[in-house]
Parts: structure tokens; C-alpha cells; sequence
């Protein structure tokens, strides 16, 4: 049986609240600036991934966090926070107790590092495809509906799309076996055009392949294409990533429309988790999640709506 439908999962709210890992990297990576955030995740990408990180929170930590710190309940992980350890059976049980023993559902995993899904060249898509298998054990040990994964490619964007369509074609057939979902988060350039998009998890054909908008990766931060984009990737959404910045002494985001975002998820019969991504810096990434959560509990609750 295919994982539980997570855009289908609530009959009483709008949507449900979800913690993005990636909320809380800088205490995970101890990097004081994103450019040294991207550098480690590059580093450890090219040569393997370190067996703990500088900061103060240990991986095996972030569902109490989410939890006891924030009062969340669902997350969804951010898969080279735990690279290093993925073939030992210890550790992930020790990560899986630690969901169970704070009630904390494990939503789905991010796998990002594994090159182009969508290479133009056959052989190298397919061991890209290999390489991403591994993510889907997680995922499925940990009890998660779904992997995140992103579609990189090269050539003219009809040629893309054929290529990327064939890589999520693949790993879908992987995945159901399992019982789970691969979801192509945008990640700026032709997988931002929610309209090529769409033509790529048409061409994939698979039902369980489908995607993970993420409202702050495209290439224009202030662009309306933004909002249009998500609506034709809205149809195919498994999970969303709720990515926020910064707010106003009001409590609003200062960047995105929060209330019309959610507007196009719940238009799309969305009813699942929006996961909070915190990428700010003037609060700390604990104040953020809040601040966040807060945003999207008055939304929820019916007080603010978008005036779009």
C-alpha cells in the first residue's frame, strides 16, 4: 500500500504544522553565515560527510527540539545531517525511538547531494538514481511518506524535462516499493516554472511522483510569477515548505504573503503539513520557527486572510 496521501490527512484544519530541519542548521553546522553554511554542505557533498557537526545540536536531538522546544509534532529531515551514519542500524533506531518517545512523526527526508536526477547522459542518471536508493531506506525505517529530491539537468528545457521526467521515473518505480512518494522540491531556474514543472511529473507518469513547493526558491525574490508558479505545482504537492525570513512587529512575514500562500494550497485541496523552513538571520533560528508558527496558527484559526 502507498504511503498515507499527506496533502489528504486533515479533516478538521486547513493544514497541519510541520519543522523543517533546515530551521535549525546553524545550530546543527555551528557556521555563523550562510556562505559558510553552503560551503560546509559543499565540502561534505564532494567528500563525504562528516561523522558530527560544530554546533551545538546533535542531529540525533532535533525531534525533542521540535517538540519540547517549539511544540511540533511532525518534521521533515534534512538527509546529510545524518549521512554518516545511515548504515548504522543503532543510530537510526536510536533517531526512530527518540520520534516515538516524544510523539514526533517523521514526515519525509530531503536528498539533495546526490547529483543530477536529471543528467542528459543514461548511465550517469541511473547511478544517480542508485545513489538516492539509500535515502528511500531512511525514509521508510523512519516511518515518512515521502523523499525531497531535486531535478537538475542541462540543455534546452524540452530536453530537460525528457531527462528529468526519466530520473523520477526510475526512482518512483524504487520507491514504491517501499510505499513512498518521490517529491521534486523547486530549486530556482526551469524547476521554479511551476509550468515545466507540472509537464515533468506529467511526463514521469507515476503516481507517486509528484512535488514539494517550497514558497521561497525562485530566482526573483518580489517576482507575482512566484504565486503563479505555485499554483500549477500546488496539483501535484505531497508536502510544502513554508519558507519565511523575517517578520514585522505585527507578527506578518516581510517578504511572502503568508495568507495568500496558503490561500493557493488550500484552493488546490491541500490538507496536509506546511513545513516551516526558517532561513532568516536577524532572529535566531528558535525565534524564527516561532515567529513562524505563530503566522501560520492565526492563519489557520481564520484571523488573517489575503486580500489577492
Amino acid at each position: 500500500m502507498m504511503a498515507e496521501e499527506a496533502h489528504l490527512v486533515s479533516e478538521t484544519l486547513p493544514f497541519m504544522i510541520s519543522l523543517g530541519q533546515w530551521s535549525l542548521h546553524r545550530r546543527i553546522l555551528g557556521a555563523t553565515s550562510t556562505l559558510q553554511n553552503l560551503y560546509h554542505t559543499f565540502v561534505g557533498a564532494h567528500l563525504g560527510p562528516p561523522d558530527r557537526f560544530h554546533g551545538e545540536l546533535d542531529p540525533l536531538d532535533f525531534p525533542l527540539v521540535a517538540r519540547r522546544e517549539l511544540g511540533i509534532g511532525a518534521v521533515e529531515f534534512i538527509g546529510f545531517f545524518y549521512a554518516a551514519h545511515l548504515r548504522n542500524m543503532r543510530y537510526m533506531r536510536e533517531l526512530k525511538d527518540r520520534c516515538a518517545g516524544e510523539g514526533v512523526r517523521g514526515l519525509l527526508v530531503t536528498c539533495g547531494a546526490e547529483g543530477a536526477l536529471g543528467d542528459p547522459d543514461s548511465a550517469t542518471r541511473g547511478a544517480v538514481v542508485q545513489r538516492h536508493l539509500k535515502w528511500l531506506d531512511m525514509a521508510a525505517y523512519l516511518g515518512c511518506h515521502s523523499v525531497s529530491v531535486r531535478i537538475a539537468s542541462s540543455g534546452a528545457a524540452d530536453d530537460q524535462a525528457r531527462y528529468a521526467a526519466e530520473g523520477l521515473h526510475d526512482l518512483g518505480e524504487w520507491a514504491q516499493l517501499h510505499g513512498l512518494h518521490v517529491l521534486v522540491e523547486n530549486h530556482h531556474g526551469l524547476s521554479s516554472d511551476g509550468e515545466w514543472l507540472a509537464r515533468v511529473l506529467k511526463l514521469a507518469d507515476l503516481p507517486n511522483v509528484g512535488a514539494s513547493p517550497d514558497w521561497g526558491n525562485f530566482d526573483d525574490a518580489n517576482s507575482a510569477a512566484r504565486y503563479e508558479s505555485l499554483q500549477r505545482m500546488m496539483p501535484f504537492a505531497r508536502a510544502v515548505a513554508a519558507k519565511c525570513y523575517d517578520f514585522d512587529p505585527d507578527g506578518n512575514e516581510t517578504t511572502l504573503d503568508f495568507p495568500r500562500l496558503v490561500g493557493i494550497a488550500t484552493a488546490a485541496n491541500y490538507r496536509g503539513h506546511l513545513g516551516i523552513e526558517y532561513e532568516g538571520s536577524r532572529l535566531s533560528e528558535t525565534d524564527g520557527v516561532r515567529a513562524c508558527k505563530s503566522l501560520l496558527e492565526r492563519i489557520q484559526r481564520g484571523e488573517l486572510r489575503s486580500a489577492a
